[in-house]
């Protein structure tokens, strides 16, 4: 429990600010009370295809936003732009971050990610808001907790469920930025451990039932993110699933640092997931190879939330909810999935379309999978 290890000295003293305040009692409520979404979670998946919600970021958009809407009064002097640091919106518009989750939970979303794409120290050094990464995960989860809760409430027995959302960072831990440098890193395991633990704890601390490790494009960044998991969740004494999800970078069907589907999914099976899947980069049409080859060997569920098809000319998304949701659709009839959500492009009317298309579809059943050594490079390996 937080109040317990920050007693510890494992955390610095500073991050423990914002939960000081709060009485002993509320902290163990509140993991019980996830004790009990999550097993509520785990039977809602043995008997729905769940899902997803959709881009964040597409719906910030719609929103224009100005640089003083970007700072707010707490920031209205900061000494850099801000504007573009969706995540700072938790801090200075939570109305506005509140509405969009209202949205997509009554479009049908059962997991719902926080504003946190971009909630680390790495990332955030982009702005010069590195020391906000805690607060950041902390009240982003707390957002998308309230938006949960004022839907049960005027929905009784309709629970939904917050989704901690950890993205890759803006830094690789495989390859090299400099060309003339190829044995350059920019970060280091531990550097990506660090930050990936301290916006663990903030997302728990805010009330995730969930962690989706997202938009993996370095599997390295994501065994750091996952390493942190393990470490933060055995710190607390909790036990809470673990989501992952990769993305294929182009029509090679790789991640950016070179492995195939088997290969990414051999490298971090070891974790357990909840889920295992594929989000962002391509549309649904394009994805299906992979979400198929997923489908075959995934010890776990397979989920998906892809982009609404390829991006135009002007880095726009055209694809409509509907050609969408069809396309979709097709793989829960053929018994692919698991989760299913939107990501790049996607509103509330996309996974509205989506839910209601796969609605009656069954979830795909866990196949029990042969034993064997499994490794990977960029190659999957698994021994005879």
């Amino acid at each position: 429990m937080r109040w317990a290890f920050a007693e510890q000295n494992r955390l610095l003293p500073e991050l423990c600010t914002p939960i000081a305040t709060h009485d002993k009692n509320d902290w163990i409520k509140m993991m019980n009370d996830r004790k009990e979404r999550i097993a509520l979670l785990r039977k809602r998946a043995e008997n729905k295809i769940l899902i997803l919600d959709g881009a964040m970021g597409t719906m910030i958009q719609k929103h224009t936003l100005t640089e003083d809407d970007y700072r707010g009064e707490r920031f209205a002097d900061w000494k850099q732009d801000v504007k573009g640091n969706n995540d700072l919106l938790s801090l200075t518009q939570p109305d506005i971050i509140k509405d969009i989750h209202l949205q997509y939970i009554a479009a049908g979303a059962d997991l719902n990610g926080t504003n946190t794409f971009s909630a680390t120290t790495i990332a955030q050094a982009d702005y010069a808001m590195e020391d906000l990464a805690y607060e950041i995960n902390f009240e982003s989860a707390k957002i998308a907790r309230a938006a949960c809760d004022e839907w049960e409430a005027a929905h009784p027995g309709d629970v939904r469920f917050v989704n901690g959302a950890i993205g890759p960072t803006n830094r690789t831990a495989s390859m090299s930025p400099d060309v003339n440098n190829p044995g350059f890193r920019a970060i280091s395991f531990d550097q990506l451990r660090t930050a990936y633990k301290e916006a663990v704890n903030g997302l728990l601390d805010g009330g995730a039932d969930t962690l989706l490790v997202e938009t993996i494009f370095d599997t390295l960044n994501a065994k750091a993110a996952l390493f942190a998991i393990d470490e933060v969740l055995e710190e607390r004494g909790e036990d809470v699933p673990i989501m992952i999800s990769g993305t294929i970078t182009d029509a090679s069907g790789r991640t950016l640092s070179g492995q195939t589907t088997e290969a990414f999914y051999n490298s971090v099976r070891h974790a357990k997931p909840f889920s295992i899947g594929l989000n962002c980069a391509l549309g649904a049409a394009q994805l299906r190879p992979y979400v198929q080859e997923l489908s075959r060997i995934a010890e776990c569920r397979v989920s998906v939330y892809p982009n609404a098809g390829l991006p135009n000319e002007f880095g726009e998304y055209d694809q409509t909810d509907a050609e969408m949701a069809e396309l979709v659709k097709e793989w829960a009839d053929s018994g692919m999935i698991n989760l299913l959500g939107g990501c790049c492009g996607t509103t509330p009317p996309h996974i509205k379309a989506i839910a209601d298309a796969v609605g009656q579809s069954k979830p795909r059943p866990l196949p029990k999978i042969e034993p064997k050594m499994r490794l990977s490079g960029l190659e999957p390996f698994d021994a005879a």
